[in-house]
Protein backbone atom coordinates (compact mmCIF):
# COMPACT_ATOMS: atom_id res chain seq x y z
CA UNK A 1 0.00 0.00 0.00
CA UNK A 2 2.65 2.16 0.69
CA UNK A 3 3.91 2.43 -2.93
CA UNK A 4 0.44 3.37 -3.60
CA UNK A 5 1.65 6.98 -1.88
CA UNK A 6 4.60 6.96 -2.96
CA UNK A 7 3.60 6.80 -6.42
CA UNK A 8 0.54 9.56 -5.61
CA UNK A 9 3.18 11.95 -4.31
CA UNK A 10 5.36 11.32 -8.13
CA UNK A 11 2.66 11.80 -10.21
CA UNK A 12 1.69 15.50 -8.22
CA UNK A 13 5.19 16.13 -8.28
CA UNK A 14 5.49 16.15 -12.27
CA UNK A 15 2.32 17.72 -12.20
CA UNK A 16 3.44 20.37 -9.64
CA UNK A 17 6.57 20.78 -10.54
CA UNK A 18 5.89 21.36 -14.33
CA UNK A 19 3.43 24.13 -13.35
CA UNK A 20 5.99 26.04 -11.27
CA UNK A 21 8.50 25.41 -13.60
CA UNK A 22 6.49 27.21 -16.09
CA UNK A 23 5.90 30.02 -14.23
CA UNK A 24 9.72 30.28 -13.76
CA UNK A 25 10.49 30.25 -17.04
CA UNK A 26 8.06 32.39 -18.57
CA UNK A 27 7.93 35.09 -15.42
CA UNK A 28 10.94 34.54 -12.89
CA UNK A 29 13.25 34.80 -15.79
CA UNK A 30 12.85 38.15 -17.23
CA UNK A 31 12.31 39.76 -14.19
CA UNK A 32 15.64 37.96 -13.19
CA UNK A 33 17.12 39.45 -16.49
CA UNK A 34 16.24 42.75 -15.91
CA UNK A 35 17.45 43.12 -12.24
CA UNK A 36 20.62 42.15 -13.47
CA UNK A 37 20.59 44.50 -16.24
CA UNK A 38 20.61 46.88 -13.48
CA UNK A 39 23.64 45.45 -11.45
CA UNK A 40 26.14 45.18 -14.60
CA UNK A 41 24.62 48.60 -16.36
CA UNK A 42 23.81 46.85 -19.65
CA UNK A 43 20.74 44.74 -20.94
CA UNK A 44 20.52 41.46 -21.55
CA UNK A 45 19.09 40.28 -24.36
CA UNK A 46 20.23 36.82 -25.29
CA UNK A 47 20.00 35.41 -28.51
CA UNK A 48 16.63 33.10 -29.01
CA UNK A 49 18.84 29.87 -28.49
CA UNK A 50 19.80 30.85 -25.12
CA UNK A 51 16.54 31.67 -24.17
CA UNK A 52 15.41 28.33 -25.00
CA UNK A 53 17.77 26.06 -23.17
CA UNK A 54 17.36 28.94 -20.29
CA UNK A 55 13.61 28.06 -20.70
CA UNK A 56 14.10 24.23 -20.52
CA UNK A 57 16.57 24.38 -17.97
CA UNK A 58 14.19 26.29 -15.94
CA UNK A 59 11.14 23.64 -16.14
CA UNK A 60 13.17 20.94 -16.35
CA UNK A 61 14.71 22.22 -12.57
CA UNK A 62 11.02 23.04 -11.62
CA UNK A 63 9.74 19.32 -12.32
CA UNK A 64 12.90 18.09 -10.48
CA UNK A 65 11.96 20.30 -7.17
CA UNK A 66 8.22 19.04 -8.06
CA UNK A 67 9.21 15.37 -8.32
CA UNK A 68 11.24 16.03 -4.68
CA UNK A 69 9.01 17.75 -2.71
CA UNK A 70 6.07 15.30 -4.14
CA UNK A 71 7.48 12.43 -3.06
CA UNK A 72 8.61 13.28 0.38
CA UNK A 73 6.24 15.27 1.82
CA UNK A 74 2.80 13.65 -0.70
CA UNK A 75 4.65 10.29 -0.35
CA UNK A 76 6.45 9.22 2.60
CA UNK A 77 4.67 12.53 4.65
CA UNK A 78 1.13 11.78 3.95
CA UNK A 79 1.65 7.80 4.69
CA UNK A 80 2.90 8.77 8.16
CA UNK A 81 1.02 11.66 8.67
CA UNK A 82 -2.57 11.11 7.09
CA UNK A 83 -4.00 9.82 10.29
CA UNK A 84 -3.08 12.53 12.69
CA UNK A 85 -4.25 15.31 9.79
CA UNK A 86 -7.57 16.95 10.22
CA UNK A 87 -10.54 17.36 7.52
CA UNK A 88 -10.91 15.18 4.88
CA UNK A 89 -8.78 13.47 2.43
CA UNK A 90 -9.04 16.84 0.29
CA UNK A 91 -8.41 19.01 2.99
CA UNK A 92 -5.73 17.14 4.43
CA UNK A 93 -3.60 17.38 0.97
CA UNK A 94 -4.11 20.96 1.65
CA UNK A 95 -2.85 20.92 5.07
CA UNK A 96 0.24 19.10 3.92
CA UNK A 97 0.99 21.72 0.73
CA UNK A 98 0.58 24.40 3.22
CA UNK A 99 2.64 22.79 6.06
CA UNK A 100 5.46 22.31 3.38
CA UNK A 101 5.40 26.05 2.04
CA UNK A 102 5.54 27.58 5.98
CA UNK A 103 8.55 24.65 6.39
CA UNK A 104 10.12 25.13 3.29
CA UNK A 105 9.93 28.86 2.57
CA UNK A 106 7.46 31.17 4.46
CA UNK A 107 8.77 30.40 7.93
CA UNK A 108 12.53 31.06 6.86
CA UNK A 109 11.38 34.29 4.83
CA UNK A 110 9.98 36.06 7.43
CA UNK A 111 14.12 36.28 8.55
CA UNK A 112 15.39 36.63 5.91
CA UNK A 113 12.99 37.27 2.51
CA UNK A 114 14.06 36.74 -1.30
CA UNK A 115 16.32 38.84 -2.65
CA UNK A 116 17.24 40.37 -6.35
CA UNK A 117 20.26 39.20 -8.43
CA UNK A 118 22.76 41.72 -7.86
CA UNK A 119 21.29 43.18 -4.12
CA UNK A 120 24.04 41.88 -1.55
CA UNK A 121 22.96 41.41 1.75
CA UNK A 122 25.14 42.40 5.02
CA UNK A 123 25.15 38.98 6.97
CA UNK A 124 27.97 36.28 6.56
CA UNK A 125 26.60 33.36 4.36
CA UNK A 126 26.85 30.59 7.31
CA UNK A 127 25.11 33.17 9.62
CA UNK A 128 22.20 33.36 6.84
CA UNK A 129 22.43 29.54 6.75
CA UNK A 130 22.31 28.87 10.34
CA UNK A 131 19.16 30.96 10.40
CA UNK A 132 17.16 29.78 7.39
CA UNK A 133 18.04 26.06 8.30
CA UNK A 134 16.99 27.36 12.19
CA UNK A 135 13.39 28.70 10.90
CA UNK A 136 12.64 26.01 8.88
CA UNK A 137 13.04 23.71 11.93
CA UNK A 138 10.52 26.11 13.86
CA UNK A 139 8.27 26.54 10.57
CA UNK A 140 7.95 22.13 10.67
CA UNK A 141 7.32 22.32 14.73
CA UNK A 142 4.68 24.95 14.41
CA UNK A 143 2.41 23.47 11.69
CA UNK A 144 3.05 20.15 13.51
CA UNK A 145 2.01 22.36 16.81
CA UNK A 146 -1.02 23.95 15.01
CA UNK A 147 -2.24 20.20 14.31
CA UNK A 148 -2.03 19.00 17.59
CA UNK A 149 -3.58 22.05 18.92
CA UNK A 150 -6.37 21.54 16.84
CA UNK A 151 -6.71 18.06 17.88
CA UNK A 152 -6.92 18.88 21.31
CA UNK A 153 -9.46 21.58 20.86
CA UNK A 154 -11.57 19.61 18.15
CA UNK A 155 -14.45 19.37 20.60
CA UNK A 156 -15.11 22.46 21.36
CA UNK A 157 -16.24 25.24 18.88
CA UNK A 158 -14.66 25.73 15.95
CA UNK A 159 -13.21 29.01 16.48
CA UNK A 160 -11.41 27.87 19.33
CA UNK A 161 -9.86 25.03 17.64
CA UNK A 162 -9.02 27.38 14.72
CA UNK A 163 -7.64 30.13 17.34
CA UNK A 164 -5.69 27.20 19.27
CA UNK A 165 -4.08 26.34 16.02
CA UNK A 166 -3.06 29.88 15.17
CA UNK A 167 -0.65 30.52 18.01
CA UNK A 168 2.17 28.22 17.40
CA UNK A 169 2.31 30.10 14.58
CA UNK A 170 1.98 33.56 16.44
CA UNK A 171 5.06 32.24 18.60
CA UNK A 172 7.17 32.34 15.23
CA UNK A 173 7.37 36.24 15.56
CA UNK A 174 9.29 35.81 19.05
CA UNK A 175 12.71 34.11 16.88
CA UNK A 176 11.76 37.05 13.95
CA UNK A 177 12.22 39.74 16.92
CA UNK A 178 15.75 38.47 17.83
CA UNK A 179 16.77 38.08 14.39
CA UNK A 180 20.07 39.72 13.66
CA UNK A 181 19.59 43.02 10.89
CA UNK A 182 20.30 42.35 7.56
CA UNK A 183 20.74 45.31 5.63
CA UNK A 184 21.03 44.97 2.07
CA UNK A 185 22.96 46.86 -0.37
CA UNK A 186 22.83 47.40 -4.38
CA UNK A 187 21.93 49.07 -8.01
CA UNK A 188 18.37 47.07 -7.84
CA UNK A 189 15.56 49.81 -7.41
CA UNK A 190 13.72 48.96 -4.43
CA UNK A 191 10.45 48.63 -6.90
CA UNK A 192 12.01 46.13 -8.64
CA UNK A 193 13.39 44.09 -5.38
CA UNK A 194 9.95 44.17 -4.04
CA UNK A 195 8.37 42.84 -7.56
CA UNK A 196 11.28 40.60 -7.25
CA UNK A 197 9.95 39.30 -3.89
CA UNK A 198 6.29 39.28 -4.49
CA UNK A 199 6.97 37.27 -7.60
CA UNK A 200 9.46 34.57 -5.69
CA UNK A 201 7.03 34.26 -2.92
CA UNK A 202 4.33 33.50 -6.01
CA UNK A 203 6.13 30.77 -7.40
CA UNK A 204 6.46 29.13 -4.32
CA UNK A 205 2.78 29.73 -3.51
CA UNK A 206 1.88 28.10 -6.60
CA UNK A 207 4.41 25.27 -6.67
CA UNK A 208 2.47 24.28 -3.25
CA UNK A 209 -0.67 25.09 -4.37
CA UNK A 210 -0.60 22.88 -7.56
CA UNK A 211 1.32 20.06 -6.18
CA UNK A 212 -1.68 19.84 -3.01
CA UNK A 213 -4.63 19.98 -5.47
CA UNK A 214 -2.95 17.41 -7.93
CA UNK A 215 -2.39 15.34 -4.96
CA UNK A 216 -5.89 15.79 -3.63
CA UNK A 217 -7.28 15.14 -7.30
CA UNK A 218 -5.22 11.71 -7.28
CA UNK A 219 -6.39 10.74 -3.62
CA UNK A 220 -10.16 11.73 -4.51
CA UNK A 221 -10.44 9.17 -7.40
CA UNK A 222 -13.59 6.81 -6.69
CA UNK A 223 -11.35 3.64 -7.74
CA UNK A 224 -8.94 4.43 -5.05
CA UNK A 225 -11.23 5.34 -2.52
CA UNK A 226 -12.02 1.86 -1.19
CA UNK A 227 -8.65 0.60 -0.59
CA UNK A 228 -7.44 4.31 0.70
CA UNK A 229 -10.44 3.81 3.21
CA UNK A 230 -9.42 0.37 4.30
CA UNK A 231 -5.96 1.59 5.07
CA UNK A 232 -6.06 4.65 6.77
CA UNK A 233 -8.94 2.92 9.04
CA UNK A 234 -5.95 0.38 10.11
CA UNK A 235 -3.23 2.82 10.29
CA UNK A 236 -5.60 5.06 12.57
CA UNK A 237 -6.08 2.11 14.89
CA UNK A 238 -2.98 1.60 14.87
CA UNK A 239 -1.81 5.48 16.18
CA UNK A 240 -5.06 5.04 18.29
CA UNK A 241 -3.97 2.00 19.87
Amino acid sequence: MATDYLRRGLLAGLAGGLVHGAYVAFVGNNLIAVAEGFEQGHSHGGAAVSEATTTAVSIGAGVLWGVLFGILVFGVGYYLLEPLLPGGEGTRSYLLGAAGFVTASGAPWLVLPPVAPGVEQSLPTGTRTAWYVGMMALGALACGGAVLAYRRLADRRRAVALAGAAVPFALLAVPVALAPANPLHGHVPAALATTFRAVVVAGQLILWGALAASHAWLVGRTDEAPRLDADRAERSAHHAG
